[in-house]
């Protein structure tokens, strides 16, 4: 069996990348793909397991395991509430032959490209405009208006980021999003 590649997903939130993500997994199994399981330091919700969905662990454990560079990379989202990746569980997967897919922030997305080099494709899926994007977050009718300007702020900044990804995707028309990040997957995977 072969050794896995790792494929990293970065995008401002509202520009399509998790349906991306969901799409590419189901509909095309064929490219062995799967998720890196991240450990939390927050408490299971609702039907979550151990393993499965995600490690969960102490906030003094994750801690620890910082201090012991166990990390590809990691963010305390809020006090005590950490998430991160292990680095023995991504080799776990790649020893497997899985390709492994992140969905991380920029940060992380960058940092773990500088680990694996040339062994990780990472892709930026990127809106075609703020102002497209704003109105795609308007629309959902999810948050408030304040948090949707804190949305627009972070995703000025993410987008700084764009450059320092090996391909950048426009989700524009969906469809052709799709279409243009599988033929980017298969083409890395060979």
């Amino acid at each position: 069996m072969s050794r896995g590649k790792l494929i990293i997903f970065s995008a401002p939130s509202g520009t399509g990348k998790s349906t991306i993500i969901r799409w590419l997994m189901k509909e095309h199994p064929e490219l062995n793909l799967a998720f890196s399981i991240s450990c939390t330091s927050r408490a299971p919700r609702g039907e979550e397991q151990n393993g499965v969905d995600y490690f969960f662990i102490s906030p003094e454990e994750f801690r620890t395991r910082i201090e012991d560079d166990e990390f590809l990379e990691y963010e305390e989202v809020y006090t005590d509430r950490f998430y991160g990746t292990l680095k023995s569980q991504v080799e776990r997967q790649l020893e497997a032959g899985q390709n492994v897919v992140f969905d991380v922030d920029v940060k992380g997305g960058v940092n773990i490209k500088k680990h694996y080099g040339d062994k990780a494709l990472s892709i930026f899926i990127q809106p075609p405009s703020i102002a497209a994007l704003r109105q795609r977050l308007e629309h959902r009718a999810t948050d408030a208006p304040e948090v949707i300007d804190q949305r627009i702020a972070r995703a000025e900044f993410e987008l700084s980021f764009a450059q320092q990804f090996d391909k950048i995707v426009i989700n524009d028309i969906l469809d052709y999003a799709k279409a243009d990040t599988l033929a980017l997957v298969k083409d890395f995977l060979g």
